[in-house]
């Protein structure tokens, strides 16, 4: 009998230790994410951090925090940003062997590899592309409406479409050859992205890009143009409607 009511406690305090980490955890999670929908994006990552310091089996929590490095460090400075975006993908992949049919953990590593990117030699560039182009298919194979899926596929068209001479001889050994990409399929994706998004800064920011690069100056005007008239609803739009309204000056510098 003493034994029965020893094991009976023991699985009342495991019970309730579960139960207390599980509350825990979701504070953390709701914390996190209510600084993230607040532009505190430091606040939002030390949160998920805890939540999944809490739960490290859970998948959303992984992708998020691997979302918050990529948000801290696209402000941090310029010598850290490189150590915020790996740990990004770190914490990306982690999410997919977790939950490998996950869109979210497939486009938060697209994104995080994206960014080391940018701040890589023209070769790893174009080595790192491959990954982007192949996670952000795999995202939009899982979730065809994710818009930011679309948009980073966009990006990858423009980038690769627009290749130096260095770099396309690194995309033909990497390739076998220059892939697929044209600046009418960025187009395409920016506008499948905006269909399913219509109020994201970004990605009328980024089509106008595009259409700088195609010499569509008046189309360009138009996206910098809706730009200044679309209300802030990320951390970095206010950066975005600084770039669109320098870029809308030039465009009209070419109409004109």
């Amino acid at each position: 009998m003493k034994k029965l009511v020893a094991v009976l406690f023991v699985l009342v305090v495991c019970a309730y230790a579960q139960e207390s980490i599980d509350t825990t955890f979701a504070e953390y999670m709701q914390k996190g994410d209510e600084a993230y929908d607040n532009y505190d994006n430091e606040t939002a990552l030390q949160n998920y951090l805890l939540a999944y310091q809490a739960d490290t089996t859970n998948c959303d929590a992984a992708w998020k925090v691997s979302r918050g490095y990529v948000d801290v460090g696209e402000f941090a400075e310029k010598d850290k940003q490189e150590e915020y975006y790996t740990e990004g993908e770190k914490f990306a992949r982690l999410a997919i062997i977790k939950c490998p049919d996950n869109a979210d953990a497939h486009l938060s590593l697209a994104v995080a590899v994206g960014r080391v990117a940018l701040i890589s030699g023209k070769k790893k560039q174009v080595q790192l592309s491959a990954v982007v182009k192949e996670e952000s298919l795999k995202a939009l194979e899982l979730d065809p409406n994710k818009d930011i899926a679309h948009h980073v596929l966009a990006r990858w068209h423009r980038k690769v479409a627009n290749l130096g001479g260095i770099q396309k001889t690194f995309a033909k050994i990497l390739y076998g050859g220059l892939p697929d990409a044209s600046n009418e399929k960025s187009v395409e994706h920016f506008q499948k992205a905006i269909d399913l998004n219509p109020t994201y800064i970004n990605h009328h920011l980024e089509l106008g890009l595009t259409y700088e690069e195609m010499d569509e100056w008046e189309l360009a005007k138009a996206e910098y143009e809706k730009v200044a008239e679309l209300p802030i609803s990320t951390s970095d739009d206010e950066d975005h409607k600084k770039t669109a309204a320098e870029r809308l000056l030039e465009v009209n510098k070419k109409i004109k």
